[in-house]
């Protein structure tokens, strides 16, 4: 199923306004984060229908990706 792309911009925005707020971080870097994640590519691309998700859901789905990134990077500066 493919969701309308206007409503689609819209449920970007409240994820993205939501994950902010979850992880105090500007709305500049959530955004970010949140273009290049693999949570936008599974919204983008309709699968399992993400995009019929919660806004909360997908902001903890951010959250977990976001801290699996910041664990990654600091077990890498810890091996060097």
């Amino acid at each position: 199923m493919t969701a309308n792309p206007i409503l689609l911009q819209k449920k970007y925005c409240r994820v993205i306004e939501c994950f902010a707020k979850q992880q105090v971080i500007s709305l500049d870097a959530a955004l970010d984060f949140f273009y290049h994640s693999e949570v936008y590519q599974l919204i983008r691309e309709g699968v399992s229908d993400m995009h019929c998700m919660s806004d909360a859901y997908l902001a903890e789905e951010l959250k977990q990706e976001y801290a699996d990134k910041v664990r990654q990077k600091h077990d890498k500066v810890q091996k060097n």
